[in-house]
């Protein structure tokens, strides 16, 4: 944890009067990827598994489309530069570069996309997960945040199956710590169609293309969706299950994965 936490001196202040005490908050750097030696963006993240974040980026805004097509990553921690080589240096950038749209996302600012281009099929996956499996993976997802806990400044997310969680990571962008957990299976020849993402954060329209890219049919969250995360999960046939509290969660779209004993 240590690696993604300073500490600072701060003054506690309460009614009673003020306290001298320290105080660890979550560290934010700028990362910068270089892609087949073009700066393509610069991300504001946690400065840590930055391959990871790098590769998730890379394939969820569609400019590198298969592991095989990878040929170098080197990560330069010193500076904040990851730098990835594909085996076609030519792979088109084009005009991506200035077609940038201005997204929701904490820590991170732009995304490539825009939703006119992006086309995700239609998933097909016949997963389901009954409440209770929703509501004991959400406790160990929220057990397994240490910097989230110790500072409040990060978002998680994972990567599941009925059982357990298979993947964890952390970020101060909500955007960053699924691109995490995309690019370490990525890297990790690690399946995810039919698997299960939970974010901490608010399931808007691009955390829906992202995941629904990967095949990936269900989305949990103890956050809330936008009008627009919830008519794309509907379209593309993707459960998006949200503000999963206790006992209690909404279904918002493709209801029919969450298996009930009341059916």
């Amino acid at each position: 944890m240590s690696d993604n936490v300073e500490g600072f001196p701060i003054q506690r202040v309460t009614e009673e009067g003020k306290k001298d005490i320290e105080e660890i908050v979550a560290k934010e750097i700028p990362l910068t990827i270089i892609l087949n030696n073009r700066e393509l963006v610069t991300l504001l993240c946690s400065p840590t598994n930055l391959d990871y974040l790098a590769i998730g980026f890379l394939f969820s805004e569609g400019l590198v489309k298969s592991k095989d097509g990878l040929r170098k990553i080197m990560v330069d921690n010193r500076v904040g530069v990851v730098r990835v080589e594909t085996k076609d240096v030519n792979e088109p950038v084009g005009d991506i570069l200035f077609k940038r749209l201005i997204t929701s996302g904490c820590g991170r600012g732009a995304s490539f996309y825009s939703p006119a281009d992006t086309t995700s099929q239609k998933a097909q996956s016949q997963t389901e997960v009954s409440a209770h499996e929703v509501f004991a993976l959400v406790k160990e997802f929220q057990h397994r945040s240490q910097v989230y806990r110790a500072t409040g400044g990060v978002h998680s997310a994972a990567l599941c199956d009925t059982k357990g969680i298979i993947i964890f990571t952390e970020d101060i962008g909500r955007h960053n710590a699924i691109d995490k957990v995309i690019g370490e299976c990525i890297l990790k020849d690690i399946p995810m169609d039919g698997r299960i993402i939970i974010t901490s954060g608010r399931i808007s329209s691009e955390i829906v293309h992202k995941v629904a890219k990967r095949n990936i049919p269900i989305i949990i969250s103890k956050s809330a969706p936008t009008n627009l995360g919830v008519r794309l999960a509907n379209d593309l046939g993707i459960t998006l299950i949200g503000f999963v509290r206790g006992r209690r969660m909404n279904t918002y779209a493709n209801g029919w994965r969450v298996v009930t004993n009341g059916g």
